[in-house]
């Protein structure tokens, strides 16, 4: 209808009228003259901001004027676009302001139009916008968009729920008991070769005494506690075996073995349950924040695997020890909570080649005048190693998620920043990585991939996992949906996910 019913050259000819009368109207100072015929004849945007910039000290009121020519001048440009983009059929003649009117009215059709062309294609309802789309359609159509928009969202809450899938501010994501059934076969990969420890829940293959009962017996022996005994079968036992001796003997009734009603139980008859030990294990999770975990949004990685090993451990092995270490240029130990705030760090120094020291036992020198986007992974582990140090259990381990090699690390109080990654620093890493060989801590490492990454980057990580008996992990996918696992105990590679 707005277009059956306006023309548009009454507004563009009142719009070029318009800029040209204030343009005559203005007095440029006699030193910008020349320049400001030639910006007003060119009828360009570019010519009269650059004009204004010359003007703007020296000159604030002509400078003024500008502005307002300009803002003119773009009105003028709006109405020639709208002519370009509509073919107007009417009569009715709009002024400039109507004009601008209209076409803020027929690009809100053009957008709500896109909006029900891809509701159509990919039954998206909820990007339509409701409340604009009632000024221009009538209540009923929209109602039924809107009962559709129910139908579908309803729709896909019930198949989300049925997928551990949540919804949030941001759209779909996989809820915490999604992460946990997916981790749960990592962690098993982790925790599949312990000793036996205190306490914990772990599955293992360690049985022996200990407080879990397997559904499989075996027979008694001297010294089994009576705790583990499988009452119902060891009387069945002996039952049976009062039946066929009663067979052999001949004899019938109860007197064949003591008064009536009464089994006697004896040693061959008794089922012991087979048991396994739970062993306790200690983890830190190392979660590389340095500069390079922007790109591809490789931090959101890394916290949304800290979070589900988190939770998972939270739920399914709650006797275990967990600490959480954010790695830049130093280390700090996070808690749980603070996991979802962290950030990469802002790249702050470009040089192609940095070699920095930093003496850190001058209290002059704060964290604050470092730059924080290196990766001081020698320093995360030495915290690690220290936290694990105090857990009574032999089953440690260090969790490293990282992108590849490092580039800080610390001798004495000395903190070295050196890029491209130096075999000093590599070479400080790594000793960390043997005291972790001599306190029985073992190093597993989630390499996430990363557009710089190499084949240095690669050896690095089976470099420090290796001496440990670790594991790396190589991911693939932006929803950490496939691993491959690189064995070091049973030196095979395993595909999960």
């Amino acid at each position: 209808k707005i277009l059956e019913t306006y023309e548009t050259s009454a507004a563009r000819r009142a719009a070029l009228d318009a800029f040209g009368k204030q343009g005559e109207a203005i007095e440029p100072p006699k030193e910008l003259q020349s320049e400001f015929r030639q910006a007003l004849s060119s009828g360009v945007i570019r010519h009269l901001t650059a004009l204004w910039y010359m003007a703007e000290r020296a000159y604030p009121k002509f400078a003024s004027q500008l502005l307002r020519l300009r803002e003119t001048l773009g009105e003028r440009y709006e109405v020639e676009q709208l002519a370009a983009n509509y073919d107007f059929t009417g009569r009715e003649e709009m002024t400039v302001e109507k004009a601008l009117q209209v076409k803020e009215e027929l690009e809100e059709i053009d957008r709500l139009l896109e909006q029900l062309r891809e509701a159509r294609k990919n039954a998206k309802v909820g990007l339509v916008d409701m409340e604009a789309l009632r000024r221009f359609a009538d209540e009923a159509s929209v109602g039924e968009l809107e009962g559709m928009r129910r139908r579908i969202e309803e729709y896909l809450r019930q198949q989300a729920e049925l997928q551990g899938v949540e919804q949030a501010a941001e759209g779909f994501r996989l809820a915490p008991r999604a992460y946990a059934l997916f981790q749960g076969r990592i962690l098993e990969e982790i925790f599949g070769d312990m000793q036996a420890a205190r306490s914990g829940r772990h599955t293992g293959p360690i049985e022996g005494e200990g407080a879990v009962e397997l559904p499989s017996t075996r027979g008694y022996e001297f010294g089994d506690s009576v705790t583990h005994m499988d009452a119902p079968q060891s009387f069945i036992n002996a039952l049976l075996r009062e039946a066929g001796e009663r067979e052999r003997t001949g004899e019938a009734g109860a007197d064949a073995e003591g008064p009536a009603g009464r089994v006697n139980l004896r040693p061959e008859d008794i089922e012991i349950h087979r048991t396994r030990n739970n062993p306790k294990c200690a983890t830190c999770v190392l979660m590389d924040m340095s500069g390079s975990m922007r790109y591809g949004g490789l931090y959101v990685q890394a916290k949304k695997m800290a979070l589900a090993l988190d939770g998972l451990i939270k739920s399914e092995y709650p006797g275990d020890f967990l600490r959480f270490i954010e790695v830049y240029s130093i280390a700090k130990v996070r808690s749980a909570g603070e996991v979802a705030t962290l950030l990469p760090k802002p790249v702050t120094i470009h040089d192609p080649v940095v070699r920095l020291r930093a003496d850190l036992s001058d209290p002059t020198i704060t964290e604050a005048m470092l730059p924080p986007h290196f990766t001081n992974i020698q320093h995360g582990m030495q915290l690690a190693r220290q936290l694990l140090a105090a857990q009574d259990t032999p089953n440690r381990q260090i969790v490293l998620i990282t992108d590849g090699l490092p580039t800080a690390h610390f001798e004495a109080e000395q903190l070295f920043l050196l890029y491209p990654p130096d075999p000093r620093t590599e070479e400080a890493t790594m000793r960390e990585a043997f005291a972790c060989v001599r306190e029985n801590i073992t190093i597993n490492i989630f390499l996430l991939p990363s557009w710089s990454q190499s084949e240095d980057d690669i050896q690095f990580a089976h470099r420090l996992a290796e001496p440990t008996k670790g594991r790396v992990f190589f991911t693939a996918g932006g929803d950490l949906d496939r691993y491959v696992l690189w064995d070091y105990v049973n030196q095979r590679k395993t595909i999960i996910g």
